[in-house]
């Protein structure tokens, strides 16, 4: 696990124009404030992150017995479920593969193996049964139930697993989660407003306080825009005024444990790079 970092004042990288500052980050999460891009840019990114960052998960499933009460089918969809760890140095994407295989080779797929019976009495399968040729491509969580077992009951199978995109199938996706929102602006009138409180009683992420005979807004970043403390205000118009800076955003992103959110971040920067390269090559090839 990576470190975290609770403050980001003193974690902003300049890119170009834009700044990035680190509110969270561990190998699992990471919260960032991005300055200086516009929604086209942050979105594409998130769809790119969604969508066209490769991870390995199990594609294929080769099922020698099964006695479990689940049927093959399901046995295989949730196999393919479990994210595993991705090392996307070593591996290529099929249809990148030297080998130009439909079988594959070792360096575009895995092979796991299970072979699971309930001797004594009822077992579950977890992922820890999961045996790989690889030790650095396994399940990232040993505890994920895969089926359960009544007595004399079993499972022997062999899997593959390969690189793929979220594009194909959900089961490549390298995050669990992946969203953004405006970074907050709140103005506050001290003319108009008389400090009622009403609007700070109804904040609720605890943003607006009232500070003797003034409100003010604190941890701004917390804001999600939703205008209930406009709303509320008595004075018509509002003492408040609450927008969206359309050049400042907030993005959470969440792994799965297949790719650390950094890499994520970073494969996903180098897609866009690669796909306006080759638009701006494919203009200057019409001209």
């Amino acid at each position: 696990m990576g470190s975290t970092h609770n403050s980001y004042h003193n974690h902003i990288r300049a890119i170009g124009n834009m700044d990035v500052r680190i509110l969270r980050k561990t190998d699992l999460d990471t919260r960032l404030i991005i300055e200086g891009v516009d929604t086209p840019y942050i979105n594409a990114l998130r769809r790119i992150i969604l969508s066209e960052v490769p991870s390995m998960a199990i594609d294929e499933v080769i099922i020698i017995e099964n006695s479990s009460v689940l049927h093959d089918e399901i046995l295989a969809h949730r196999l393919g479920l479990i994210p595993l760890k991705t090392d996307l140095d070593t591996y290529n994407l099929p249809e990148e593969c030297p080998c130009g295989s439909e079988f594959g080779c070792n360096l575009c797929q895995v092979s796991l193996t299970i072979e699971a019976e309930a001797k004594e009495n009822t077992t579950t399968v977890h992922s820890r049964t999961l045996n790989s040729e690889n030790p650095d491509i396994v399940p990232v969580s040993d505890k994920i139930p895969i089926a359960k077992l009544a007595l004399g009951q079993r499972i022997k199978l062999e899997a593959y697993a390969r690189l793929g995109k979220g594009e194909e199938h959900a089961k490549w996706q390298p995050v669990s989660a992946c969203t953004y929102r405006y970074m907050a602006k709140i103005e506050m009138d001290k003319k108009k407003c008389d400090a009622c409180g009403d609007c700070v009683d109804v904040c609720p992420k605890g943003i607006l306080v009232k500070d003797r005979e003034e409100v003010e807004a604190k941890n701004i970043i917390e804001c999600t825009l939703c205008q209930d403390c406009v709303d509320t205000c008595p004075i018509d118009p509002a003492a408040i005024k609450i927008e969206g800076d359309e050049n400042t955003f907030i993005i959470e992103i969440e792994s799965t444990g297949a790719l650390p959110v950094e890499r994520t971040i970073l494969e996903a920067t180098s897609i866009i790079d690669r796909k306006s390269q080759e638009f701006i090559k494919q203009l200057k090839a019409a001209k």
